[in-house]
């Protein structure tokens, strides 16, 4: 077994040339308190790796079925591992936030300007993965220019970005809960050099109500009924 990776809530390990994510029990956080925001380890509970790859098969597979390309191939729950495809990422990996409602750091940056909560209609941003820089905000022409991103796979992500959130979005809403934001990753198939979502596809990478409460990211593993 090959490590490719140890990260914050999954390690990336290659077996007999598979590409396997080994899900934690570790969330994104600060100070005990839940956050998909959160670029360190905030919260340790049992179960919510499981949880976490119970989830993100569902959506996966939702994905499929409506033809949107995504990295995953199969998964074990018991294991919590998830099989996947080898892919490259772009630079040294971005992130994909799409917003449904101002909050998070969408509220800090521009709270004079939105109210909590206030519709935003899947507005889309990209940030580059970069702990040690807190994750910065990075637009279409920048990510050209350092050869992170071209135009033409930029507009491919943010199509592939509004397509899946909205899978997303009305899975949930059928469930009686409303999506506020979620972040996406995404990657090129080594093979064919098709643009897949990567990563998973769990709580922990979304905020989700009920009304005017958050899901918490346990709890939503209840509410698809898995």
């Amino acid at each position: 077994m090959k490590v490719i990776y140890r990260g914050k809530t999954k390690d990336v390990v290659e077996v007999d040339d598979v590409i396997q994510l080994f899900f934690k029990d570790d969330m994104t956080g600060k100070d005990g308190v839940f956050d998909p925001g959160e670029n360190q380890v905030g919260l340790t509970v049992e179960g919510s790796g499981r949880s976490g790859l119970a989830v993100s098969k569902f959506f996966f597979e939702r994905l499929k079925e409506k033809g949107i390309p995504t990295h995953f191939i199969t998964c074990d729950l018991d294991a919590k591992m998830m099989e996947v495809k080898p892919v490259t990422v772009f630079g040294k990996g971005i992130e994909v936030i799409c917003r449904y409602r101002a909050v998070g750091s969408f509220m800090k940056r521009y709270g004079a300007y939105v109210t909590e909560g206030q519709p935003l209609d899947g507005y889309v941003e990209i940030t580059l993965k970069d702990d040690e820089r807190q994750d910065p905000f990075i637009n279409k022409e920048a990510l050209a220019l350092l050869d992170i991103l071209s135009e033409k796979d930029y507009e491919t992500v943010v199509e592939l970005t509004k397509k899946i959130c909205l899978v997303i979005k009305e899975e949930l809403a059928n469930k009686g809960l409303d999506l506020y934001d979620i972040k996406l990753e995404f990657g090129k198939d080594r093979e064919t050099g098709e643009i897949l979502l990567i990563d998973e596809l769990s709580a922990g990478n979304m905020r989700v109500f009920r009304g005017s409460k958050p899901v918490a990211p346990m709890e939503l593993e209840g509410f698809l009924s898995l």
